[in-house]
């Protein structure tokens, strides 16, 4: 038995484009750079104006965009490149440039990252892969395991995929010194990879991934079955599940990244979308993988409802609120960030859409009821999942077995809170710095840090896309909104802190252990949402409007730059 301890254009605030040159009155009326006076013919006409108000730096001009096509069109060479070209300008004019950047950008370092990682060799990927192999065929709650060191919770996965666990785990575990790569022998994993799956079962332990539910395996499970079902061999079938992750990263995202492609914030959901710790476990077996996606899209909605104040889509309604009932049951530090469904405007969902004042009725209670749903799952599973926390302490070194004690912590959390806060600030004093490195990131089981140019391309692409962000709307996005968004924030970074001193840290230990960089990126769109409600700073150009174009290729090269110093780096230390 593996009994590992460590296995182009804006849209005004109404989803109509706005017209440049136009001041708006106070009474709401519009008046032309020519000095003509328009009048709005409804009241329609007049919400758009107000709406407009509040972003008046736009995107893309519509007619400047019109123009820069027909230069285009005209310099463009006729012939298979003219063809090539005239695609491309469709594609990125149909989904979205930030869309389309995203899902090349991600395919291709996501696949590198799936190649080039050792098998096992990610964030607890061999504990997250048991349990999505668990849940590929049927294994949905927590089994308890024999274990002579204790409480312990697993499953069944065949032999020879237990074999190239084991393998893996003592590789990464037992490094050579520099230079000498990490990976000692690369024709063993081309042995035990090429192995057939089919094979005697082996109960493994997985009781720290046991806790999680189902929902965010469920890409891994189908890759998982996939590979049984054209009878890859074991190296096929890791890599497949991988790939099975990459994909629905790349729809749940690009989804996100689509419903605001008329507006410059996209470029800042890109900059989340593609650090070098998102791809990277876009690229192996986690559940982070869907629980980023899920954060991100719910992130980006609430962006285009709430911040920019526009309506959503049928489409966009229901991936909300179907993320709303998802993310908490894929990882309980998230709930509250699915709940901030309820501040958005119901008149903004896409099946309510034009009923901008029909008082108390059953409509308003749709947000409220999914957030309620949410967070029922959430209840529901986590007292499913809470034996499991007896088990945790294996995950640690042996000295420390039987240590960790739910329990005792939160009588700790709750008899005697000035405590909790002094480890918490120690936790800060020793640690902050290697949660920054790892925000941007620790590339899987191997630690490799990713390298500084990375980290300072990282850096400008967030400069930059912050600082040409769209105006949020303050119309819907009130002071009061923006406060409880930012409350909640605050508020889900704690229970970071408060989950892992629970279920991770040992009693009496001097700091809240096990706290890593990468679980604050699925909050990080939505309080830079929040901050830019506040932050009235944009960059401009000489004539005073927000450029797009080149800050676009800014953040594209930025973020390239950084995947491919973090590949490169990756590939040196683990392969030489």
């Amino acid at each position: 038995m593996t009994t590992s301890a460590d296995r182009g254009s804006t849209v005004g605030a109404d989803g109509h484009e706005g017209e440049q040159g136009r001041d708006v009155s106070a009474n709401g009326s519009a008046k032309s750079t020519d000095g003509a006076k328009v009048t709005p013919g409804t009241e329609q006409a007049t919400a758009t104006r107000e709406e407009a108000a509040a972003d008046n730096t736009k995107t893309i001009d519509a007619s400047d965009t019109e123009q820069a096509a027909a230069r285009e069109e005209g310099s463009t060479s006729s012939g298979a490149f003219g063809t090539v070209r005239k695609a491309g300008r469709a594609i990125v004019t149909r989904f979205g440039a930030a869309t389309v950047a995203f899902a090349v950008i991600t395919a291709l370092f996501g696949s590198l990252f799936a190649v080039l990682s050792p098998p096992f060799w990610g964030h607890d990927e061999i504990t997250q892969f048991g349990r999505a192999y668990q849940v590929a065929y049927g294994g949905f709650l927590p089994q308890q395991i024999e274990d002579g060191r204790g409480l312990a919770y697993g499953g069944d996965v065949p032999v020879n995929v237990d074999a190239l666990m084991g393998y893996s785990f003592r590789d990464y575990q037992d490094n050579p010194q520099e230079p000498d790569p990490m990976v000692a022998d690369p024709g063993a994993y081309d042995r035990l990879k090429s192995a057939p799956v089919d094979s005697p079962m082996t109960s493994v332990w997985f009781t720290n991934t046991a806790a999680y539910s189902p929902v965010p395996y469920v890409p891994a499970a189908v890759g998982i079955r996939a590979a049984g079902l054209f009878d890859l061999d074991v190296g096929s079938m890791v890599l497949l599940t991988r790939l099975a992750g990459l994909l629905a990263y790349l729809i749940v995202v690009g989804f996100g990244l689509y419903a605001l492609r008329a507006h410059r914030v996209q470029w800042l959901a890109f900059t989340v979308a593609v650090l070098p710790i998102a791809v990277f476990q876009a690229g192996t077996v986690t559940a982070d993988t869907l629980t980023n996606a899920l954060a991100i899209i719910v992130s980006a909605l609430l962006i285009k409802a709430l911040f920019l104040g526009n309506g959503l889509s049928r489409a966009e309604t229901v991936a909300l609120l179907g993320a709303t009932l998802l993310l908490p049951v894929s990882k309980p530090t998230y709930v509250l960030l699915a709940m901030l469904v309820v501040l958005v405007p119901v008149d903004r969902f896409g099946f309510f859409g034009g009923a901008a004042d029909f008082g108390f009725t059953w409509r308003r209670l749709v947000p409220w009821a999914f957030a309620a749903g949410g967070a029922l799952a959430f209840a529901v599973w986590m007292k499913i999942a809470a034996p499991t926390g007896d088990g945790m302490s294996l995950m640690r070194p042996p000295h420390q077995w039987y240590t960790v004690k739910p329990g005792e912590q939160l009588g700790e959390i709750l008899g005697d809170p000035l405590h909790f806060l002094s480890v918490f600030g120690d936790s800060i004093s020793y640690r902050d710095q290697r949660w920054f490195t790892q925000f941007f990131g620790e590339l899987g089981f191997a630690y490799i840090d990713v390298p500084a140019v990375a980290v300072l391309a990282c850096l400008l692409a967030f400069a930059v896309s912050v600082g040409i962000a769209d105006r949020m709307n303050p119309r819907t996005a009130t002071f009061v909104r923006t406060l409880v968004v930012a409350l909640t924030v605050a508020a889900s970074v704690a229970m970071i802190y408060v989950t892992l001193y629970m279920s991770f840290t040992p009693v009496g230990y001097y700091i809240i252990d096990g706290v890593q960089g990468r679980y604050f990126v699925p909050l990080a769109l939505v309080a830079f949402a929040a901050l830019l409600r506040w932050m009235p700073l944009r960059l401009t150009d000489a004539r005073g409007k927000t450029p797009t174009r080149g800050p676009a290729v800014t953040i594209v090269v930025a973020s390239s730059v950084a995947l491919i110093a973090s590949v490169a780096k990756y590939s040196t230390i683990v392969w030489g």
